[in-house]
This record gives structure tokens, C-alpha cells and sequence, in this order.
């Protein structure tokens, strides 16, 4: 087929971002419709994660939660969501099978590639939603990389330390930490795994970060808390974390660009 009939077969079948809009995940779009959209809009989301241990539930609980926060903080507002980035910064967690990790300058490069590479197709307003504290670096990245793009703005949201979201954890359970009911959703469980019932006492602090030492103080990889809540409760959480990504995605940009797009 000659390429140009070719080419306007392609675009008669192409539908438009809005016809779609519980489409929010690129994996489930082309680039017809974000192209389409980038007549209207500037604003994507990039989430970042870490594939790592979390005791009894999946290792990419990180992942499955900064996904999934942001995609269903975005599709009222009808803003795309990049797939996650699934590898980030945990070196402690070496003596875990499943859990590899960046180097913090391998993080910091991949982060600012793909904000050149989004600046260059046209997006201009990026939010980052950090599923991982070991990502702090991300945050760094991201402020160097604003301070010389002044037509852009990125935003950096650790979605489970927003100010609605802790203060329920601290009304729940307060000393509940990494792998504890606080990550343990229905998305981020694994069927036929049993839980602990009993409350695991808080890690004591400084924790190591030599990967052996890590294994021995944390055992089966849980930091503090109970292992599970009732999902009434936990969905709480979930609901005021969707809330407060959501927030931040249609009214945290500075004037200017917010004026501009959006």
C-alpha cells in the first residue's frame, strides 16, 4: 500500500484523547490521541516505584500503588499516565531475592532523560508520584532539571505521606511502616498468602543499610504495624491518597502555566 493512503488510513481509524477519557494509561492509547490532546493540554504523570521486598505482599507493591494512585487520581480530569518506572533506589534490600536497585545516579539520569525527552513532544507540566521513599534523589533530579526549563514546571507528590493520608495512619495504627497494612491493599496482595496477625513493634532506628544487617534486623522484610486492618479502613486511606494526587494534578501548578493549558 503507498504510504500516503496508508497514512490517512491510520488517521481515519485514530480517535480523539476525549472520546476515551477512562483511558488514562498510555499503554492504552496511540500517539494520534496524545497528540490530540497536546492541542489542549500539557499535564502527564510519571510514576515512580521500586520492584523490592515487601514482606508477604507482591514485590512490585511499590509499582502496583503509584500506577494506580495516579491513574485513578487522573481520570476524572482526563490526564495521561506514563507506565511506572519500576526499578529505583533500594540497596538494603540486596539480601532479598526480587529486589535489584539503581544506582542514585542512574535514577537521577533516567528521571531527567525522560523529562528532556517529555519537554521535547510538548508536555510542560509533569507530576511525579513517588511510591518509593528511597526515591528521594527523583525529587533532586527534578528540581535541577525545573531550574533550567523555565517554560515547564514538574511536580513531585509522595502520595502516601500526603497530609490527609498520614494523619489516618496516625489515627490507625501509628508506627505502621514499610510492608505493613498501610501498603496491603486488594491490588497488592497475593492470594493464598496467610499474614501474621499479631502487631510487629517498630524497627529500631537508625536502621542499616549494609544488606546483610538489614535481613537480620528485619526479618521477614515488615518495618512496624499490624500486617493487615479491615479494608474499610484501609480503603480510607486509599480514597484521601487519590484525593490529594488528584488536587495537586489540577490546581498545584503556578499560575502562569496553569493560565497557559488545563
Amino acid at each position: 500500500m503507498p504510504l500516503q493512503p496508508l497514512r490517512r488510513e491510520m488517521r481515519s481509524t485514530r480517535c480523539p484523547f476525549a472520546c476515551n477519557s477512562a483511558a488514562v494509561r498510555v499503554r492504552d492509547l496511540n500517539w494520534f490521541q496524545l497528540e490530540e490532546y497536546l492541542h489542549d493540554d500539557d499535564r502527564i504523570v510519571l510514576p515512580i516505584g521500586s520492584t523490592e521486598q515487601h514482606a508477604y505482599l507482591s514485590l512490585e507493591t511499590d509499582n502496583i500503588l503509584a500506577e494506580r494512585v495516579a491513574a485513578e487520581a487522573a481520570d476524572p480530569l482526563a490526564v495521561p499516565v506514563l507506565p511506572v518506572l519500576a526499578y529505583g533506589l533500594t540497596p538494603s534490600f540486596g539480601a532479598y531475592p526480587g529486589s535489584p536497585t539503581l544506582r542514585a545516579a542512574t535514577l537521577i539520569a533516567v528521571v531527567q532523560d525522560l523529562l528532556d525527552a517529555l519537554h521535547a513532544q510538548g508536555f510542560r507540566r509533569v507530576l511525579i508520584v513517588k511510591g518509593h521513599g528511597g526515591n528521594a534523589p527523583a525529587d533532586a533530579a527534578r528540581r535541577e532539571w525545573g531550574a533550567a526549563h523555565e517554560d515547564a514546571e514538574v511536580l513531585f507528590h509522595n502520595w502516601w505521606i500526603g497530609p490527609r493520608v498520614w494523619q489516618l495512619v496516625q489515627e490507625l495504627d501509628p508506627g505502621a511502616s514499610h510492608a505493613s497494612w498501610m501498603e496491603n491493599f486488594p491490588w497488592t496482595r497475593l492470594p493464598g498468602v496467610e499474614l501474621p496477625v499479631e502487631r510487629k513493634e517498630p524497627l529500631a532506628q537508625p536502621l542499616p543499610t549494609a544488606p546483610a544487617a538489614m535481613r537480620e534486623l528485619a526479618g521477614d522484610g515488615q518495618y512496624g504495624g499490624f500486617y493487615a486492618l479491615p479494608d474499610e479502613d484501609v480503603l480510607r486511606v486509599w480514597a484521601a491518597g487519590v484525593e490529594e494526587t488528584r488536587e495537586l494534578l489540577e490546581h498545584g501548578w503556578s499560575g502562569a502555566l496553569r493560565a497557559g493549558n488545563g
